[in-house]
């Protein structure tokens, strides 16, 4: 299990348990209220979202093409040195190996900048992604209150439902609340 995995098991286990813990203790002083959204399928009702979405698509494929290609180069002149290897002096292999090494370099610089933690990809969905994603939230917000409920839980996320009543689920109701139709 990557590092990554248990933190995202850790992180859901505690917001599985403060959600509950708020549950019960608000549930001892009045029945609480809650209802439910699949951000995944109102993300995939909202036309801009799928547009914003085939753009960071497009985007990652050509970026990953490109890349490719520079490792197949990479690969090209790694062959012809090993053809070429027998016949070359060790100061010539050291040139060439010192070229083959930069490149390789230049790629994995490369890849790092595009898809990297805080790279090119990275800031782009932020860009085309998080303004939806926060219209939804805001949107969320107001249902929750509209419909004085006390939670609101995703079950499109980490966190899932073993159960759910779909007369609780306010998707659709976020759909239009934003403007979209069914």
């Amino acid at each position: 299990m990557t590092n990554s995995n248990i933190i995202k098991m850790k992180t859901a286990l505690i917001a599985i348990t403060v959600l509950l813990s708020s549950f019960f203790g608000f549930a001892q002083n009045q029945a609480a209220k809650f209802g439910y959204v699949d951000t995944d399928y109102i993300m995939s009702q909202i036309p801009e979202y799928k547009a914003a979405q085939s753009e960071l698509d497009k985007t990652s494929m050509n970026w990953q093409k490109e890349i490719e290609n520079k490792y197949a180069e990479v690969e090209k002149l790694n062959k012809a040195y090993q053809a070429d290897a027998i016949l070359l002096t060790e100061e010539m292999k050291k040139k060439r190996e010192g070229e083959i090494a930069a490149r390789e370099k230049e790629v994995k610089d490369l890849q790092k900048q595009r898809f990297g933690v805080d790279g090119e990809f990275y800031k782009k969905r932020q860009e085309l992604v998080k303004p939806i994603q926060d219209k939804v939230y805001n949107a969320i917000k107001v249902i929750a209150e509209k419909n004085a409920l006390g939670f609101i839980l995703d079950k499109s996320g980490q966190v899932s439902i073993l159960y759910a009543n779909s007369k609780y689920d306010k998707s659709d109701e976020v759909l239009v609340y934003l403007g979209y139709k069914k």
